[in-house]
């Protein structure tokens, strides 16, 4: 089976006020993973009021949640010990929108801030990235064309940001709408091959319309560093185990892609403006009301999990994820996303209550 990686983002949030402390350099050297790895597992993110960790490369979920329990543990302990809690929300119920947060001292997010002054200082959102191994960069660029389909359902199951400003945005991806606003953003486009593919990223880099490939902001893309396809339509989960459920998810999908192009199997598409709705569609309304399918149809949000899960069944079988991976999608669909769950919270005690929540369950 494919191997898979996971990188999470974590706000820092003051456990009495709720609000974003900048505290991430001292929490990152104190959360002693670093220590132990070489600094690796755990690394800067462009705001001080963030941090991220990535496990290392996995063959199974086991190692997956296992990892990111370890990691979630560590960084906890760090938080604490600088008086402040991580919360694993993709926006912050409550922001200080008087005082922006520090930019990480480095020249890219430097650059970044001169760049797009207003977009870095709104930038205080944490998703989840999932990569998944493939053959080589051609493989993964049709990979990408067949995954592209399924990024709006993954969307709506990952939901967890509701909330900015101490309201309800009315969306339940809202990172998904502040990421959309970067020049390179949204659903990756279709490429006839790797050549296309780094053509295309070439000349965006020779107009200067963005500075380095990182700036790719697509939901999703081929890592510059690893053999992989990165799939980042994610918003980072509340628990561990609801991400080892979309890694599984992401991990099957691309698994399933490569057997169909191994196949022949006809590619599937659909109108780039009719795409992009349906992403809007998902981030708006996560799993509280319809998704559109690879088909184009409008189908119920029940209606449409259970077809993914149709859709990956002997990828989810053959890496024996089934057992797992179906069980944590039928919980989601009892409970609901994080955003449903931020929701509830947010009904019965405003954003504080969502904040304690987050902080609750954000730690193993």
């Amino acid at each position: 089976m494919a191997t898979i990686g996971v990188e999470e983002e974590y706000l820092l949030l003051d456990p009495v006020t709720g609000i974003p402390v900048p505290y991430g350099e001292k929490v990152r050297m104190a959360a002693d993973v670093a220590r132990l790895t070489g600094g690796q597992e755990v690394q800067c993110e462009l705001l001080q009021a963030q941090v991220e960790v990535a496990t290392p490369v996995c063959d199974s979920l086991q190692e997956v949640g296992g990892h990111l329990l370890r990691l979630r543990h560590a960084m906890a302990a760090g938080a604490e010990s600088h008086g402040c809690r991580i919360g694993a929300a993709a926006t912050p119920p409550l922001r200080d929108a008087r005082h922006a947060v520090a930019v990480t001292d480095h020249a890219r997010y430097r650059a970044m801030r001169v760049q797009a002054p207003q977009l870095v200082t709104e930038q205080l959102v944490n998703g989840m990235h999932v990569h998944v191994g493939v053959p080589s960069r051609d493989a993964g660029v049709q990979v990408l064309n067949r995954l592209r389909l399924w990024l709006p359902t993954l969307t709506a199951m990952s939901a967890n940001s509701p909330l900015w400003d101490g309201h309800d945005t009315g969306f339940a991806s809202w990172r998904t709408v502040i990421y959309s606003r970067w020049p390179v953003a949204g659903l990756p486009p279709l490429f006839r091959d790797i050549k296309d593919y780094e053509r295309r990223v070439q000349h965006l880099l020779d107009c200067a319309l963005i500075s380095d490939t990182g700036q790719l902001y697509w939901q999703a893309r081929l890592s510059e560093r690893y053999p992989t396809v990165e799939v980042r339509c994610l918003d980072v989960q509340l628990r561990a185990d609801e991400a080892v459920m979309l890694a599984g998810v992401v991990r099957a999908l691309v698994e399933t892609a490569l057997a169909e192009v191994t196949t022949d199997a006809p590619l599937q598409d659909c109108a780039p403006e009719f795409l992009q709705a349906a992403m809007w569609h998902a981030a708006r309304h996560g799993l509280s009301d319809t998704l559109i399918d690879p088909g184009g149809a409008v189908r119920h949000a029940d209606d449409m999990l259970y077809r993914l899960l149709r859709h990956i069944a002997a990828a989810l079988e053959a890496s024996g994820d089934t057992r797992q991976v179906t069980a944590l999608v039928h919980r989601l669909l009892q409970q609901g996303t994080g955003a449903d769950q931020q929701r509830v919270a947010f009904a019965t005690g405003g954003p504080r209550a969502a904040v304690e929540l987050i902080i609750r369950e954000s730690s193993p």
